[in-house]
C-alpha cells in the first residue's frame, strides 16, 4: 500500500469510527403523539449505585531505569482490570531489568485501535496494542503490524486451546497473540427461580424454553422482568454461530475477503423474531441504549430480572454482585433455537498486536513481554482475577489439578461451552473489514424492530443493504 493510499485508508477509518459513534448517540424516538410515558416495563431505566474509590496519583513522575529498552503497551481496560494489568507490568519490569514497559489505557476498543493507527501515521507507533476481535481485518489491512509469530521465540501455538486458536489464525499464521478471550453465557438468580416454582438447577437451554420460563417468572411476580442483555450486535453474531449460520460470505470472510453479510436468511430472521417476541411480552428488558453493558448488569443485579446474558469475563463481577445482594448465582449455556443443532460460540475479546516499524531490539523486547504476559502462570492469574478464559492448555491442566472448576462452578459452565463448540466456519467467527460499522447497523435494525418502527423482514433487508455498502466501500479503500 503506497503512502497516499495509506493516508486515505486512515482518513476513511477515522470517518467510519465517527459515523459509528454518532449513530450510537442517536436518541430513541419519542412516543407517537408526544404523550408522557409514566412506566416502561420492557425498556427499563435503571439507576446504578456504585462505590466510587479515589485513586491517588503518584506524587512523582514515572522513573525509567537508565539504559532500558522502553516498550509502550496500549490497552482498552479500565477499573479493576486496568489495575491488574498495571500490577502485572510492574512485576515484569521488576523481574526483567533492561526492559521497561509503559502501559496506558486508551479508552474503548475502537478508540485504542484508532489511536494506534493515527500514531503510526505520525511515525510514532506504540509497540503493543490490544485490538478487539472484530478489528482483526482492520489491523491486517492497516499495514502497521508485524506478524507476532515471526518475532516470538517461545510462542508454543500448540498450547493454545482450539476455540481461541481457531479465531486468531489467519492464512495459517498468528498475526497477534490471543489474550482476553470470552463468550456469552447465561447468568441466573437461583432464588428467583425458587420463588417462581422453577428448578434452580435447570436454566432454560432453548429459545422455546426461555419463553416458557419467562412466562412462569413474570406471571408469578417473582421478578418484574425475566431477562436482560445489552442490545449489542455481539449477541446476534453469537446466536448466528450457535445455529451454524455464517454471518458473511466467502466462508465468513476467511476463504476470501467478505463482500456481503447474510442478514436476510432464515437464521437472522429467527433470532430477531424471537428477540421481538421476548420484548413484546415484557420478558426482555434493556436500558434503552445501544451497547449498554452496565445497564443490563444493573437490571439483573437489582433483581428486576431473573436472568442475564453477558460475557464470561463477568463471572467474577457477577459472583461478587450475588454475594453483595444476597442471592445464589447460577450459570448456563447461551440458549439456541430448538429447531437447530447447538453448534457453540465464537471467541470474543481481544488479542495483542505487535506494531511494525520500531527498532529491532524494541520489537524483540515487545515480543518477549507479550510471551511472558500470556504464559501459563499469567494466563491462570488473569483467568482467576477476571473470568476470561485460560487460553493455554497447560493453564487448564494446572487449574484442573487444583480442582478449580469444581470449586468454582460458574467458571466451569463458561469454559465447557467453549470446549464443546464445534470447529466450523460459523463458530470460527467472521472476518470483515467494516465489522465495527456492520455491528452498529445490526444493532440499529434490532432497535427499530423492538420499537415497532419496522418489521423484521424490512429492518433486516435495510440493514443488509447498508452493511453490504459499508463493506464494499471499505474493500475499495484497501484494494
Amino acid at each position: 500500500m503506497n503512502a497516499t493510499r495509506k493516508y486515505l485508508f486512515v482518513v476513511l477509518l477515522i470517518a467510519l469510527f465517527a459515523l459509528v459513534v454518532a449513530a450510537c448517540a442517536q436518541p430513541a424516538a419519542a412516543p407517537a403523539g408526544g404523550e408522557k410515558v409514566v412506566e416502561v416495563t420492557k425498556v427499563v431505566e435503571v439507576t446504578k449505585i456504585v462505590e466510587v474509590k479515589k485513586e491517588v496519583e503518584a506524587s512523582s513522575e514515572e522513573v525509567i531505569p537508565e539504559g532500558s529498552v522502553v516498550i509502550d503497551f496500549w490497552h482498552a481496560f479500565g477499573g479493576g482490570r486496568k489495575l491488574l494489568i498495571e500490577r502485572m507490568v510492574a512485576d515484569y519490569n521488576y523481574t526483567h531489568p533492561g526492559t521497561y514497559v509503559r502501559v496506558e489505557n486508551k479508552g474503548s476498543y475502537r478508540d485504542t485501535l484508532n489511536a494506534a493507527i493515527l500514531a503510526a501515521q505520525q511515525g510514532n507507533p506504540p509497540h503493543i496494542v490490544q485490538i478487539f476481535e472484530i478489528g482483526s481485518q482492520l489491523a491486517l489491512d492497516s499495514g502497521i503490524f508485524a506478524p507476532f509469530e515471526d518475532s516470538a521465540g517461545d510462542f508454543q501455538p500448540d498450547d493454545l486451546i482450539e476455540g481461541v486458536a481457531n479465531y486468531y489464525k489467519f492464512d495459517g499464521k498468528f498475526y497477534s497473540m490471543p489474550w482476553n478471550s470470552s463468550n456469552p453465557i447465561l447468568y441466573y438468580n437461583k432464588d428467583i427461580f425458587k420463588a417462581a416454582g422453577l428448578d434452580p438447577e435447570k436454566p432454560p437451554e432453548t429459545f422455546e424454553e426461555m419463553l416458557d420460563v419467562c412466562e412462569t417468572i413474570t406471571s408469578s411476580g417473582a421478578a418484574k422482568n425475566c431477562i436482560s442483555w445489552p442490545l449489542h450486535g455481539w449477541f446476534f453474531e453469537q446466536w448466528m454461530a450457535n445455529m451454524g449460520a455464517e454471518l458473511a460470505n466467502n466462508e465468513n470472510g476467511r476463504a476470501a475477503r467478505a463482500t456481503e453479510v447474510y442478514l436476510t436468511g432464515d437464521a437472522a430472521k429467527e433470532i430477531v423474531t424471537w428477540w421481538k417476541e421476548m420484548y413484546d411480552k415484557g420478558y426482555y428488558a434493556y436500558s434503552g441504549k445501544l451497547e449498554d453493558w452496565d445497564g443490563a448488569d444493573a437490571i439483573f443485579v437489582s433483581g428486576q430480572a431473573a436472568m442475564e446474558i453477558t460475557s464470561t469475563s463477568d463471572v467474577v463481577n457477577r459472583q461478587n454482585d450475588a454475594a453483595a445482594n444476597g442471592f445464589e448465582l447460577g450459570t448456563g449455556y447461551l440458549p439456541y433455537p430448538a429447531s437447530s443443532e447447538r453448534m457453540g460460540v465464537i471467541v470474543g475479546g481481544a488479542s495483542m498486536w505487535l506494531a511494525d516499524g520500531n527498532p529491532p531490539e524494541e520489537m524483540q523486547a515487545a515480543a518477549d513481554f507479550i510471551t511472558w504476559f500470556t504464559n501459563t502462570e499469567n494466563a491462570i492469574r488473569w483467568h482467576k482475577a477476571t473470568g476470561y478464559f485460560p487460553i493455554r492448555k497447560s493453564s487448564v491442566a494446572v487449574l484442573e489439578g487444583e480442582n478449580w472448576f469444581e470449586q468454582n462452578p460458574a467458571y466451569r459452565a463458561a469454559f465447557d461451552q467453549l470446549l464443546n463448540t464445534k470447529p466450523v466456519r460459523a463458530t470460527q467467527g467472521a472476518v470483515i473489514g467494516a465489522f465495527p460499522e456492520v455491528r452498529t447497523i445490526i444493532e440499529q435494525a434490532v432497535e427499530k424492530v423492538l420499537a415497532g418502527q419496522a418489521s423484521v423482514d424490512d429492518a433486516l433487508a435495510e440493514a443488509k443493504a447498508q452493511a453490504d455498502k459499508a463493506i464494499e466501500e471499505y474493500n475499495k479503500s484497501v484494494e
